[in-house]
């Protein structure tokens, strides 16, 4: 995951605690701070889940791709 999403939730964050310390917790303005927040943590979620891992096959084929088990046939 991107440092980027992270630097943005942690600023985004900032902002949440201001607006609600300013306009109250329960004003309309800190629920929709909070949600701003949600979705860019719902995001940065969908990112890191979208990172596909390669298994050991995968990473043995990746260094050494003429090995018979990283053959690759056509039909």
């Amino acid at each position: 995951m991107s440092n980027n999403i992270q630097d943005a939730i942690e600023q985004e964050r900032e902002q949440v605690r201001a607006t609600c310390d300013t306009s109250g917790k329960d004003s309309p303005e800190c629920a929709a701070a909070w949600d701003a927040l949600e979705e860019l943590q719902a995001e940065a979620s969908h990112q890191k889940s979208n990172q596909k891992t390669k298994n050991s096959l995968e990473k043995y084929c990746d260094d050494n791709p003429d090995a018979d088990e990283c053959r690759i046939y056509d039909d």
